[in-house]
């Protein structure tokens, strides 16, 4: 390990996992981001130097010898990007983030979740039932933790949960000893080109799992398996198969309580800490990996430990997350910037609030993704009431002609319209509103405090009247 790490992209939630790892390690970490957030302040006051200007000028001193500094980048940064140049032409060692999560899994027993949607609850799922079940694992998550406060999880033993990112094939720097694969959607197709890239993908990442390993992978997905030297197991929400829920009832604000199927029994009674059956699915994924974890320990699963842990799981910031939830007004923020988490998260809510309007509020994430998709995006958002939709949200992308929010618009069969981003608020103030859901993976999430503002104001001056 060296002294020093310096991140390009130090802001991403991946490399804000890999920055606080090399601070709890001791080293002196700095980086470069576009912008300040919430991460990059929590970094700031462990420790990181960090700046927001592209300029070598602002790199430390301390970070320019190669012989003590390795750079980390993400593939979002541009190669034309200044302090990137500067690391490449000076000899540094430099490693994409996958790179790096592929050395410091080294030696570790790796429980890796991959999936076009979903991974990021099931990980961090995985990772706290190891926490409950085995009272210790480590993990590099793709989303903030509540029960963990962070992405990153350091714990005894030798268990390590990471989330696969299909991006960029990052995940065929990992060799897992297990895997989930949650789905294999077309996504991305700005670097895969084809659906077909997109599977055989992930067909390579299930040849990289470790001989005497296993693939969970759910049911339905069509990925081929080639790898002979693993167990392979399917998993549902509520189809029979080796993993499912069964007598699934709903409970009060939208909670579940379940029978969970398993090759060797059934663990009745299970409830999970947070709402909606899409999380049950994710539940029965997570469970299965640390199932067949237990297998290779030898050892079976501890029953009351597995109802404790999945019913103190509290969730991911930006997954399926209540601002608000009250028979007057609900609010709720997600993630989901493909159209099957879309319908996913869409229909859940239906479920939840039956007879109850919703408006459902998305931002497009990427020109690319929205030039692919924007006929199935139409398709999953006219399962609300309304749709609002914000302008695309370009990431790292530049404009392409005819690629507007509009081609989503006119595609909605139910009422939509196109608002700013900074007018959401007000314009919700404006009008009447009862079930409400935030959707995207850009900036959406800066406007979540004051819509659910303008909601709790509505409930207290019904309240009151």
């Amino acid at each position: 390990m060296k002294k020093n790490y310096y991140f390009l992209g130090i802001g991403g939630i991946g490399m804000s996992a890999l920055a606080r790892y090399f601070l709890h390690a001791g080293c002196r970490v700095a980086g470069y981001d576009r912008t300040p957030t919430h991460l990059t302040a929590e970094l700031e006051r462990e420790g990181a130097e960090i700046h927001y200007e592209e300029g070598v000028a602002l790199i430390p001193e301390a970070m320019r010898d190669p012989a003590t500094t390795i750079v980390v980048y993400t593939p979002a940064v541009p190669t034309d990007h200044a302090e990137y140049r500067y690391f490449v032409e000076a000899g540094f060692t430099i490693e994409k983030r996958s790179q790096m999560l592929g050395h410091l899994s080294e030696g570790r027993y790796v429980m890796a979740v991959a999936g076009t949607h979903g991974k990021t609850t099931t990980s961090t799922m995985v990772a706290w039932l190891n926490r409950v079940v085995t009272g210790g694992g480590s993990a590099f998550l793709g989303g903030i933790s509540k029960n963990f406060n962070g992405n990153l999880v350091l714990g005894e033993g030798a268990r390590l949960a990471v989330e696969a990112d299909e991006f960029d094939r990052s995940f065929l720097r990992l060799s897992p000893d297990v895997a989930v694969i949650t789905s294999a959607d077309a996504d991305h197709l700005d670097i895969y080109g084809t659906h077909e890239k997109v599977k055989e993908a992930f067909s390579q990442f299930v040849d990289r799992i470790k001989p005497g390993g296993a693939l969970v992978i759910k049911s339905g997905v069509d990925v081929a398996i080639c790898n002979e030297q693993i167990a392979t197991y399917r998993y549902a929400y509520d189809t029979p198969c080796d993993f499912y829920a069964t007598q699934i009832r709903l409970q009060q604000g939208g909670h579940y309580r379940f029978d969970l199927v398993m090759p060797d029994r059934v663990v009745t009674d299970c409830t999970l800490g947070i709402p909606g059956w899409v999380n049950i699915e994710n539940a029965v994924a997570a469970t299965a990996l640390v199932w067949c974890a237990a297998q290779k320990d030898g050892v079976a699963l501890d029953e009351a430990l597995l109802r404790e842990a999945l019913a103190t799981f509290s969730g991911v910031k930006r997954r399926f997350e209540f601002y608000l939830n009250t028979p007057e007004q609900v609010y709720m923020d997600d993630y989901a910037h493909h159209p099957r988490e879309l319908a996913a998260a869409l229909t859940s809510v239906c479920r939840m609030f039956p007879e109850r309007r919703v408006t459902a509020i998305f931002q497009p994430h990427l020109y690319t993704r929205t030039r692919d998709l924007y006929a199935e995006f139409a398709e999953a958002l006219s399962e609300a009431d309304e749709v609002i939709l914000l302008p695309i949200y370009p990431a790292r992308e530049e404009p392409i002609e005819g690629i507007r929010s509009e081609i989503i618009a006119e595609r909605v069969t139910v009422p939509c319209r196109i608002v700013a981003r900074e007018e959401l608020a007000d314009q919700l103030a404006q009008q009447p509103t009862d079930v409400v859901i935030t959707f995207g993976a850009g900036n959406i999430d800066a406007c979540c405090e004051a819509v659910a503002e303008v909601l709790r104001r509505k409930v207290s001056n019904l309240t009151e009247a």
